[in-house]
């Protein structure tokens, strides 16, 4: 096919890695490939776009923008949608969805505008083939994308199908084995990049997770170490479309398949909870890395490196209700605030506890002793700690090094880093101003 006009969505905060994770696949640069607003736009051929969907650890989807223009009612919406050929891309005995997203749009009901844009595509198809395709909600073979702005509106058909995050290798039926404090594997990838934590150099640096969960960022960073492209376990939408060939996707993949190597660095988690550390293990082994990590159970106040050279360390906190997971003086704090709960009047405060944590029990005790060990037993080390809580330096009495904007979903977060020295953890002195990536 011709030069496509893409676009890849994703997280808030990941749109200048995502650049440059784009520019690592296809080569592609300048005017070819801009940072957006909530995503990457590019230049690029339908190989990339394949290519693209099987590599990119940032990207939530690869859509191929078909058509741009103003609106001012559904009715040019379905002028829109109807100037497109659709019979191109898929056939009328495929069934297609239609989905919209909208920034200040105009319109009072997306619903409706969906459903002119289903019209317009369906209508289209009546009248080239004497067909109309089918709608399905639920699994459509094609996704259609409109997205709404004040007056402009925009058409993209979906080449990723499920979202990008959802690699293929975690099992259903153990409810996708994410453990209480799920992280998608899209921001995952984002906080491993936004740490700079190269496993390809000359001399990569160990990274570990002392509250590893099911094992999500360990698993990412292995795969990086391996080369193995996280979309080799799973399928595409693109596989269902028409320009699709598939002895051309056959050769992408045998390319990526042939590029896997071992890992040359040490990865390591560790978890208080056993259960969560075997959901890590049994994933580990479906995403073809369990060689290369070692994991192990135990308090993140109480283990030892995982290894004699300092490394990075990079987590997610558990945080509010959830810090308990982290390690028994949460699991302390989180009993306190509950026996103090029962004992409570109801009403005023009754209404102060959350999760069975009172409000002003934030963990500060936890992070407090956290930092405390990091000093005694991890100088050299740099910590990376994804949190919500902008506050989270001055409960551990540490300064931080640099903080990154990142969102949680809808959740806006700081990947704060923390370079360890010797020492016992101290009241943090009048700061300087930290960089802050993005801002």
């Amino acid at each position: 096919m011709n030069q496509l006009q893409l676009f890849l969505p994703c997280a808030a905060g990941v749109e200048g890695y995502l650049a440059d994770e784009v520019h690592q696949i296809t080569g592609l640069t300048g005017e070819d490939l801009l940072v957006g607003r909530g995503g990457v736009l590019l230049r690029a051929a339908w190989r990339d776009a394949l290519a693209l969907n099987l590599h990119s650890r940032l990207a939530q989807r690869v859509l191929v923008q078909l058509a741009q223009g103003l609106y001012r009612s559904e009715n040019d919406l379905y002028a829109l949608a109807s100037g497109i050929a659709w019979e191109i891309w898929f056939t009328p005995r495929q069934s297609f969805k239609v989905e919209v997203t909208a920034q200040h749009s105009p319109l009072t009901s997306l619903n409706f505008a969906a459903l002119r844009t289903k019209d317009a595509v369906a209508d289209r198809f009546r009248a080239k083939t004497g067909v109309r395709p089918d709608v399905d909600t639920q699994w459509p073979d094609v996704r259609l994308h409109l997205h709404l702005t004040t007056d402009e509106a925009t058409v993209y058909i979906d080449t990723s199908g499920e979202p990008l995050f959802k690699r293929g290798w975690r099992n259903v039926k153990e409810g996708g084995a994410k453990g209480d404090a799920p992280l998608k594997e899209t921001l995952a990838a984002a906080m491993i990049a936004a740490t700079g934590w190269d496993p390809q150099g000359d001399a990569p640096l160990p990274l570990y997770d002392p509250c590893c969960g099911s094992g999500t960022v360990v698993i990412e960073a292995a795969q990086m170490a391996c080369r193995i492209a996280p979309g080799l376990q799973r399928r595409f939408a693109f596989e269902k479309l028409l320009p699709f060939q598939a002895h051309v996707w056959n050769a992408i993949k045998e390319e990526a398949e042939n590029s896997i190597t071992a890992c040359a660095t040490g990865i390591f988690g560790s978890d208080i909870s056993h259960r969560m550390v075997d959901f890590a293990a049994r994933n580990a082994e479906r995403a073809g890395v369990a060689h290369a990590i070692e994991l192990r159970g135990g308090d993140a106040l109480q283990r030892m490196p995982p290894c004699v050279q300092p490394g990075v360390m990079l987590l997610n906190p558990p945080y509010g209700a959830r810090i308990a997971a982290a390690g028994a003086a949460g699991q302390n704090a989180r009993e306190r605030a509950q026996q103090r709960a029962r004992g409570a009047a109801v009403g005023r405060e009754a209404a102060e506890v959350q999760g069975g944590q009172e409000e002003g029990d934030d963990g500060g005790a936890f992070f407090q002793q956290l930092a405390a060990h990091w000093k005694r037993h991890y100088p050299g080390w740099q910590a990376w700690m994804l949190t919500p809580d902008l506050k989270l330096p001055s409960k551990m009495r540490l300064k931080e090094s640099r903080r990154v904007p990142l969102w949680n979903g809808p959740i806006e977060c700081r990947l704060f880093r923390f370079d360890l020295v010797q020492g016992s953890a101290r009241t943090r002195p009048a700061a300087a101003p930290v960089p802050v990536d993005g801002a």
